[in-house]
């Protein structure tokens, strides 16, 4: 076997831990943080101490027959013990650092019995897949294997129940992430579950091996990968979010710019269109656009326009969001019309016109709302007083 799971297990944990190295750089007394960054890494440890080449090197470095077993089994332990101490992290409590403690105890006792378990049994033959079943029946060593098997399953059980149980009480991008982790975790026990089946086939005299071998492998490969997705989906959710946000808005102001389009080309208004870039990136260079045909238009607004469409939008609905939203249609939709006229000078800035500022971005999406829809009805120009209407004496 070349490891290519275990080595792709490895590498999906480790470029987690990558992920949130920056952020434990920024926060290192960050004691949750802290313990995250240990699950990912000493998971990660894990599945490189278990490849098939790496256990080979290890003995052959070590010169001990079959050392890369206690190594590998003292590296699972420790990541047991960081995921008990995350799930104590995540119960919160005002007895956290007591309760760690007794973890990481408890733990330590296991490390010193695979210690002391592998110096008393014998296991002269070097296996690099199948140790445990192979040597299920040796005095100590088998001890071992139960000792470092019932501790993982220990703590992927109390990983998974805790993770699905607190996934109910919150929402959104936590809440996937939980559930994510958990079911990472409840493939982790697949692992141990396997082996111990394998390892009580082998005392009752069948040979199991190859739940050992190929489904527990498989098993831990699966659970790595959820449980990397599970603590990097909280981060990047608040990101994704605003993302979609972006893309949202960006698409609601595509009628407001297509109907600048044509001054924007005319006058080179437009900042080049930025290529592989984020929503975030291509929504800001179309306000900007916006906001450069806006500043040149300024001139050109038509102040008692804009307040006789307002009022009559205003009297037919009542609502005055969409009032000024389409008040302001009819203003840039005449102003872009005005300025586009051959010959035509610009206007003097007199007290008749619009204030010289943009509109907020809120209300840029429903000005683009109202180009998108039906026009609003022109309202009536007021009539002079001094005028004389037909009919009258």
């Amino acid at each position: 076997m070349n490891g290519l799971l275990n080595y792709v297990s490895c590498g999906v944990l480790w470029l987690g831990l990558l992920v949130k190295a920056p952020d434990l750089l920024r926060h290192r007394r960050d004691p949750y943080l802290r313990t995250i960054c240990a699950v990912l890494g000493l998971a990660g440890l894990c599945f490189f101490l278990g490849a098939p080449p790496t256990v080979g090197a290890v003995n052959r470095i070590g010169d001990v027959p079959n050392l890369a077993a206690p190594v590998t089994y003292v590296a699972i332990t420790g990541y047991c013990a960081a995921s008990q101490v995350l799930v104590v992290h995540w119960r919160g409590g005002p007895r956290v650092r007591r309760t760690v403690r007794r973890w990481l105890l408890a733990y330590a006792v296991v490390v010193l019995g695979i210690a002391v378990t592998f110096t008393l049994g014998e296991a002269p033959v070097e296996r690099r897949t199948d140790l445990d079943t192979y040597y299920a029946t040796t005095p100590f060593i088998a001890q071992m294997i139960v000792l470092y098997l019932v501790a993982h399953l220990t703590a992927v059980t109390v990983t998974t129940v805790s993770s699905l149980r607190w996934a109910r009480r919150v929402r959104g991008g936590l809440r996937a992430g939980l559930t994510l982790l958990g079911t990472g975790s409840l493939c982790g026990a697949g692992y141990s579950v396997a082996k111990l089946v394998a390892v009580g086939a082998r005392w009752s005299g069948r040979d199991w091996s190859r739940l050992g071998t190929t489904v527990s492998p498989a098993a831990a490969g699966l659970g790595a990968l959820l449980t990397v997705v599970g603590v990097l989906v909280p981060l990047a959710a608040p990101r994704v979010a605003e993302w979609r946000r972006a893309r949202r808005t960006y698409a609601r102001l595509e009628p407001l710019e297509r109907a600048l389009d044509d001054l924007l080309t005319r006058r080179a208004l437009r900042l080049p269109r930025p290529g592989l870039a984020s929503p975030t990136t291509r929504l800001m260079w179309r306000q900007t656009s916006v906001h450069n045909a806006l500043s040149h238009l300024d001139a050109y607004f038509d102040r008692e326009l804009y307040d006789r469409t307002r009022a009559g939008v205003l009297a037919a609905t009542g609502e005055a969001e969409r009032a000024e939203a389409a008040a302001w249609a009819a203003v840039i939709t005449a102003a872009v019309r005005d300025e586009a006229e051959p010959g035509r000078r610009v206007p003097p800035r007199d007290g008749g016109r619009l204030p010289g500022r943009a509109p907020e971005p809120a209300v840029l999406i429903r000005i683009a709302d109202a180009l998108a829809g039906p026009a609003p009805a022109p309202a009536a120009a007021a009539v002079p007083s001094r005028t004389t209407t037909a009919g009258t004496a």
